[in-house]
C-alpha cells in the first residue's frame, strides 16, 4: 500500500475513485461514458444539483447563497473576486505565496491595502491584531497556506464583507458560512480532482460594482445559469460529488474534524519529540492540520535526501517540501487514513534509531 502525502492533486477516497471509474465506463445505466454525454442531459443535471445541495448540507448553507462549480482554479478566482467586488479599495491578509498572487491580481482593479503580512519570517506564522479599514470593499484571507504549513481556523468577525480562499482546507472542519460573502476552493486538495473550483457566494452581494464585467468573469452569469452557462468539467464535478457523499456518509465535517485533529496532533507530537526533526511553524495555534511542514534539525541537515529515500522505500510518497521551505511536507487531507500518519511516524522513529 502506498501512503499518499501529495499536496495536490492529492489523495481521494477509494470509493470515490471506484465510482468515478464505473461512471467512465457506463454512467447512470445509459450505456455511455460520463465524459461523452451532454451536460444538458437530465442525468448529468441531477449530478450538478446533488453536488450543489450536498455542499449546502455539509456546511449548513442557507438560501442566501449559491454554490457554483467553475473552471480555472483558485488562480482565476484571484481576478474574479476583485472584478466583481472591488470598487475602490480592498484589504488583503498576506500569509503566503497564494495570498501574494491574489494581491497581485487585485491591484489591477483598484487600491489594495495589505493589512498584515508574515513575509518577514517566511510566512511561518499567522498575523494577529491587525486593523481592517472600514472603507474596504472586502477583506480577503487565505485560510490554509499549503506551502508554509499555517492555517486560520476561526471565522473572522469583520466590519466589511469577508472573502476566503479555502482551497486546501475546504470541508476539513465546520465553517460559519454566514460570516463570509464569498468562499472559493480549488477541489484538488481536499474534495476532488483537478479541474473544478467550488465557489460559495452570497447572492445579494453581486451586481454592486460600477464596471462592466465580461460575461464569463461575472458570478451572476453562473448563478443565473446554475453553473451551466458553459460546459462544466463533468468528470471533476462527478468525482467531487462522490467525495462529498463519502464525507457525508462518514459523519460530515464535524466528524472529519475530529479525525483531522487526531492525525495532526500525532504527527506534530512526533516532530516535536524526534531529535532529527523540527517544525517550521513554532506556534501550535498557527500550525496547519492539512499541510505539516518540517525540516531536519541543524546538526542533521545533511540527512534530507537520505530520509526522503528511506521514506520512499517504506511506500511513503509526496513528502518532499516545497522549494520555498525545503525539508518535508506531509499533506494529511480528509481522505488520508489515520494508518498512513501512524506509518509515517513509525518510519520517522525508525530513521531516528538509525542515526
Amino acid at each position: 500500500m502506498k501512503h499518499n502525502f501529495y499536496a495536490g492533486p492529492a489523495i481521494l477516497p477509494k470509493e470515490a475513485i471506484e465510482k468515478s471509474i464505473e461512471a467512465l465506463r457506463d454512467f447512470a445505466g445509459m450505456g455511455l461514458s460520463l465524459i461523452e454525454i451532454s451536460h444538458r442531459s437530465k442525468e448529468f443535471e441531477a449530478v450538478m444539483t446533488e453536488a450543489q445541495q450536498t455542499v449546502k448540507e455539509l456546511l449548513n448553507i442557507n438560501d442566501d447563497y449559491e454554490v457554483l462549480f467553475l473552471q480555472g482554479g483558485a488562480s482565476t478566482q484571484f481576478l474574479m473576486v476583485p472584478y466583481n467586488f472591488l470598487e475602490k479599495k480592498a484589504a488583503y491578509l498576506d500569509t503566503g505565496a497564494w495570498a501574494s498572487k491574489a494581491i497581485k491580481e487585485a491591484k489591477l482593479f483598484g487600491d489594495v491595502e495589505v493589512v498584515a503580512s508574515s513575509k518577514d519570517k517566511n510566512y511561518t506564522y499567522i498575523p494577529k491584531n491587525f486593523e481592517v479599514p472600514a472603507d474596504a470593499d472586502y477583506l480577503h484571507i487565505t485560510t490554509n497556506n499549503t506551502i508554509y504549513g499555517t492555517e486560520i481556523r476561526e471565522d473572522f468577525d469583520v466590519n466589511v464583507p469577508l472573502v476566503a480562499d479555502m482551497s486546501s482546507d475546504f470541508m476539513s472542519r465546520p465553517v460559519d458560512v454566514s460570516k463570509y460573502t464569498l468562499i472559493y476552493a480549488g477541489a484538488q486538495k481536499n474534495v476532488g480532482p483537478a479541474g473544478v473550483t467550488v465557489v460559495i457566494v452570497k447572492k445579494d452581494a453581486l451586481g454592486k460594482v460600477s464596471r462592466q464585467i465580461p460575461t464569463m468573469m461575472n458570478y451572476k452569469t453562473h448563478v443565473d445559469k446554475g453553473s451551466m452557462f458553459n460546459t462544466p468539467p463533468v468528470f471533476a464535478v462527478f468525482a467531487t460529488l462522490q467525495t462529498l457523499k463519502w464525507l457525508k456518509n462518514n459523519g460530515g465535517v464535524e466528524a472529519i474534524e475530529k479525525v483531522n485533529i487526531e492525525k495532526a496532533n500525532m504527527l506534530y507530537d512526533e516532530i516535536d519529540r524526534n531529535k532529527l526533526f523540527k517544525p517550521t511553524v513554532i506556534n501550535p495555534e498557527d500550525r496547519s492540520r492539512m499541510n505539516v511542514t518540517f525540516v531536519m534539525n541543524d546538526e542533521y541537515a545533511d540527512l534530507d535526501k537520505e530520509f526522503l529515500d528511506f521514506a520512499a522505500k517504506n511506500d511513503i510518497v509526496g513528502i518532499k517540501g516545497h522549494r520555498s521551505v525545503g525539508g518535508f511536507r506531509a499533506s494529511i487531507y480528509n481522505a488520508l487514513p489515520l494508518e498512513s500518519v501512524k506509518h509515517l511516524v513509525n518510519v520517522m522513529k525508525e530513521f531516528e534509531k538509525q542515526h
